[in-house]
């Protein structure tokens, strides 16, 4: 891609987040790693107004290297995981309301289903609270997101999680976004039966046997 596909990429990523209800109006945030750079969406500003020249490019020492509008407040977040997980090439950060609902009562995803793993483990963890743009929520949120996890919530605000590019992180936070709803739902019945950890194992074993073929 050239460097101003990847910007329109971005840009189309943000608006079908919102479209397709993961996100609303001026609230969350995705970026897109440029080598020892990424780029970001600038802070406050409604993503069907923003243009190619509005987002933002940072090196990894969190200095604005492009742009004439103020980055994320959410920038230390991208930048620590990108710094941390070399395979992250795009990050989602986002409000979606059924992984903002667990978020709010400060629960993990369980292994309650086996596409749990999609997210890289046997549970989706919730970093505990802590101030948006913080270097506390990004240290939360980086120890939510070990043992090779891609995605996490975050208590009282929302999900973050990573992938390869725009198209592949955008797949993933509707994946988790599902996977809270579901969660939720079975909630409403009573006690969720939970998957084993030898059969989450197995089911990560099954997707690691996928991705290398």
């Amino acid at each position: 891609m050239t460097a101003q596909s990847k910007r329109r990429a971005l840009i189309e990523t943000a608006r079908t987040m919102n479209r397709v209800g993961l996100n609303q109006g001026t609230s969350g945030n995705l970026s897109l790693r440029l080598d020892e750079e990424f780029l970001i969406t600038p802070s406050a500003l409604a993503y069907d107004r923003c243009t190619t020249a509005d987002l933002v490019r940072l090196d990894m020492n969190g200095e604005v290297t492009g742009g004439t509008r103020k980055p994320s407040s959410e920038w230390r977040i991208h930048r620590d995981i990108y710094r941390q997980r070399p395979e992250a090439r795009a990050i989602l950060h986002a409000h979606p309301p059924w992984c903002t609902t667990l978020a709010c009562l400060q629960r993990d995803i369980p292994p309650f289903h086996y596409m749990v793993a999609v997210a890289g483990g046997s549970s989706i963890a919730c970093a505990p609270y802590a101030l948006f743009g913080s270097r506390q929520l990004s240290d939360n949120v980086l120890a939510a997101l070990d043992e090779g996890r891609c995605a996490c919530l975050l208590a009282h605000h929302g999900m973050v999680c990573f992938a390869d590019g725009p198209d592949q992180v955008l797949a993933l936070a509707i994946e988790v976004e599902n996977l809270a709803r579901v969660y939720v739902q079975a909630l409403q019945v009573g006690e969720v039966p939970l998957l084993s950890g030898q059969e989450m194992e197995e089911v990560m074993e099954r997707f690691a046997e996928y991705r290398n073929r």
